[in-house]
């Protein structure tokens, strides 16, 4: 569920707003995203997927975190590396490795294009 936005690390373009399937969010002053909307939170990343300052943190709960939980503390987050650690793991932005390069599964046969 949407814990945090970093009003130090947003750079107030709104994808955040335009990205989230539940409309969690509400631009606030000064163009700051604003949770509005906690409850309809789908825990989905999408939010934190597409921050391109690393300036949200989804913690991976279905329900908000209790008051004063170190995953509403934006020092504690940065610190840990945990803001925009989601889309640090799928690889997404500059200089980072697509998570799907290191994924590893199951070696497929070679595929077969026509019948025996």
């Amino acid at each position: 569920m949407i814990e945090v936005v970093s009003a130090s690390r947003c750079v107030t373009c709104d994808v955040c707003i335009a990205v989230c399937p539940t409309n969690v969010f509400d631009r606030g002053p000064g163009g700051l995203p604003v949770i509005a909307r906690q409850s309809d939170c789908q825990t989905c990343f999408m939010c934190e997927a597409h921050c391109p300052a690393d300036a949200l943190f989804v913690a991976p709960l279905r329900h908000p975190v209790e008051p004063g939980s170190p995953l509403r503390d934006e020092e504690h987050l940065a610190r840990r590396g945990l803001l925009g650690s989601y889309r640090r793991e799928i690889g997404w932005g500059r200089g980072r490795k697509p998570g799907a390069r290191l994924a590893v599964g199951p070696e497929l046969g070679a595929a077969r294009i026509t019948p025996p």
